[in-house]
């Protein structure tokens, strides 16, 4: 049997990837999960209002407060967080059967989340995605059209905060150029399947 270059695994890793809103902590998980059949992007579930272009199921599973709550109750969270005023979750069960299937599962979470994951312990290696200044992350806040201006502000604001976190993590890719970021998220996945 030849070896691939990922997906060799009969258990999976999971990669924790987080970054102030705006810096393409999204985009590149998807980047990864279309490139390789072995990689799959956890899907939150969300109490927040979908934006125009995001679909359930794809992009988050939008719920309402109750639900989440119930959900919560009910330990179906790996972490949750409020951001924002809007509550987060991580399914515990899907990053565990995709990871039992060998698949490497890529959970895009706020700074706050990854921290609250840090705390236990929890086997994982995390990733942190760093725009490359507050400038430059405040041009692609403005740029996607979706947020007011004291939104935006509010959201620098934190940035400024979860930068101060960058070294509680394992890898950073700084994404200046969104190619560059890829090539560099890949070499990490490989080299962390690789890691004897």
């Amino acid at each position: 049997m030849t070896h691939k270059v990922l997906g060799n695994l009969t258990k999976g890793k999971l990669f924790i990837l987080s970054a102030p809103a705006g810096t393409g902590k999204t985009t590149l998980a998807r980047m990864a999960s279309s490139e390789f059949a072995c990689v799959v992007e956890s899907i939150s579930y969300t109490t927040r209002h979908p934006r125009v272009e995001e679909l359930e199921g794809q992009d988050y599973f939008f719920v309402s407060e109750s639900t989440f709550h119930e959900l919560e109750h009910k330990g179906e969270f790996l972490e949750s967080a409020v951001v924002f005023g809007n509550r987060y979750g991580t399914s515990k069960k899907f990053v565990e059967q995709q990871v039992n299937q060998g698949k490497h599962v890529l959970l895009v979470i706020d700074v706050q989340g990854a921290m609250n994951l840090k705390k236990m312990n929890l086997d994982a290696i995390f990733i942190f995605i760093k725009p490359p200044s507050l400038i430059a992350l405040k041009q692609r806040l403005m740029a996607r059209n979706s947020d007011s201006q004291e939104s935006i502000e509010r959201r620098l604001s934190l940035a400024q905060h979860e930068l101060t976190f960058e070294k509680e993590y394992d890898y950073q890719i700084i994404n200046d150029n969104l190619l560059s970021a890829f090539e560099v998220l890949k070499a990490i996945l490989i080299a962390e399947e690789h890691k004897i």
